[in-house]
């Protein structure tokens, strides 16, 4: 990882988001700034590792990282402004967070967001960028127990299992039970949902 990718140098930050696609809950971005001399074993892309994995590395990046942080834009905001800007916005705050300022920002995707320090987008980055894959994984982890919480708050949508996603059993209990204050409004199946009821 990182051998065909020009790492600039100086404190650079990985950053990535989870919970793009979901009908429920926020999006979030994390932002890593590794220590060289401290490597972590075993980062790659967060869907690529198992939840045990993830939560084991995210441990561990906690422990080990320059610096670390999250940032969420929030269903009002997706809703406001668009998934694409609300996912801006979370990695802006993702990286604005850090206890450190960094040098440079490497971003998953083929876009970045407006940040405090000149930025790099990197197709497939959680695969290809060890701070990238970090940043992934802190997202991932922090979204994913959110919405277990989130379940225990809203039960019978399946929200522990799916975290959100469109699966066959959320639609079902999205039409069975009716839209919550944390779906997504501007999603075209909870928009049908809410326009038949």
């Amino acid at each position: 990882m990182d051998s065909e990718i020009l790492i600039p140098p100086g404190l650079v930050a990985g950053v990535d988001e989870a919970g793009r696609g979901p009908l429920a809950g926020p999006v979030v971005a994390g932002a890593v700034i590794l220590d060289p001399e401290n490597p972590i074993d075993g980062l790659m892309d967060s869907k690529r590792l198992t939840a045990l994995r993830r939560d084991v590395l995210y441990e561990e990046i906690r422990e080990k990282a320059l610096a670390w942080a999250v940032g969420h834009a929030d269903v009002e905001e997706i809703d406001r402004i668009n998934i694409l800007q609300a996912t801006m916005l979370a990695m802006k705050r993702a990286v604005e967070a850090l206890q450190t300022v960094p040098d440079h920002a490497l971003v998953d995707g083929n876009r970045c967001p407006d940040l405090c320090c000149p930025a790099q987008a990197i197709v497939k980055g959680d695969s290809r960028v060890a701070a990238i894959s970090a940043a992934s994984i802190m997202a991932k982890v922090t979204r994913d127990r959110e919405m277990l919480s989130l379940d225990v708050i809203y039960p019978g949508y399946g929200l522990a299992q799916h975290k959100g996603y469109p699966s066959k059993a959320h639609i079902e209990a999205l039409e069975n039970l009716g839209v919550t204050p944390i779906h997504r409004r501007s999603y075209a199946p909870v928009r049908r949902i809410i326009d038949k009821q």
